[in-house]
């Protein structure tokens, strides 16, 4: 497999302006976030920039970026755009959307979601997930959910559904999902064509669109939930604990 991890970044967030650009111990938000995709070792990583900005930072931290067009819709919107623009060949067959507010992720993340793909070879996105393990997570709207079809001892199964509520019912565990998607490259072309499902509105995941018609998500494993970043006390949090 040819991977290339992207990392959609804009700097007009609604919570927290120039996010991308916060500085953490000196070091922006999106050079940790860059930074962390390097450190996996395993494939080319660029930063899909809707601002000049962001361009300049991973330029001088010695990273490569595409300026975007800052009115696309989404990051996976941005991410099609870098990819078109730097590959045109198509000789990156797994792209890996990572988004760019993650700076504590684990570089070994990138690492189990592709390695998924070439384990589990009908899924078209593979996209992981952690146990959670403190109670208001279980009840808080911004921590999405996986229901998951996961045998007792297994690192990945197909999921079956994405909410914002509490999902499945019932005893067992439930799983935080964490904003990372890796697609053969076939499967981001048929997701960018497909119009957007009635779910995937009304729960505001963009994901259930490809449940919608039918592509084959594999959840997977992980050990961290990292700590994204939407607003100040965010950032503050973050800070803590990349000291």
């Amino acid at each position: 497999m040819r991977p290339i991890i992207i990392i959609p970044a804009r700097l007009a967030a609604q919570r927290l302006p120039n996010k991308p650009l916060a500085d953490i111990h000196g070091r922006s938000m999106i050079e940790w976030v860059w930074q962390r995709a390097v450190d996996a070792k395993i494939a080319r990583v660029v930063v899909a920039a809707g601002d000049p900005e962001i361009v300049a930072v991973i330029e001088a931290a010695g990273g490569e970026a595409v300026l975007t067009p800052p009115g696309l819709p989404s990051g996976t919107d941005r991410v099609a755009y870098a990819l078109a623009e730097i590959d045109p060949d198509e000789h990156h067959d797994i792209i890996v959307n990572l988004q760019g507010d993650l700076p504590n992720i684990e570089s070994k993340t990138l690492v189990a979601v592709i390695d998924a793909l070439h384990q589990v070879m009908d899924a078209d996105i593979t996209t992981p997930a952690a146990i959670i393990t403190r109670e208001e997570e279980l009840h808080t709207n911004s921590v999405v959910k996986i229901a998951a079809e996961i045998a007792p001892g297994e690192t990945t199964g197909r999921a079956v559904y994405f909410s914002r509520n509490l999902i499945p019912s019932g005893d067992g565990p439930h799983y935080h999902h964490i904003g990372v998607y890796a697609f053969r490259r076939h499967a981001l072309e048929r997701f960018m064509k497909l119009p957007p499902s009635g779910l995937a509105l009304r729960e505001n995941l963009e994901q259930l669109r490809a449940l919608a018609d039918g592509m084959h998500i594999e959840m997977v494993l992980v050990d961290q939930i990292p700590q994204p970043v939407d607003t100040a006390e965010d950032l503050a949090r973050v800070k803590e604990l990349l000291k």
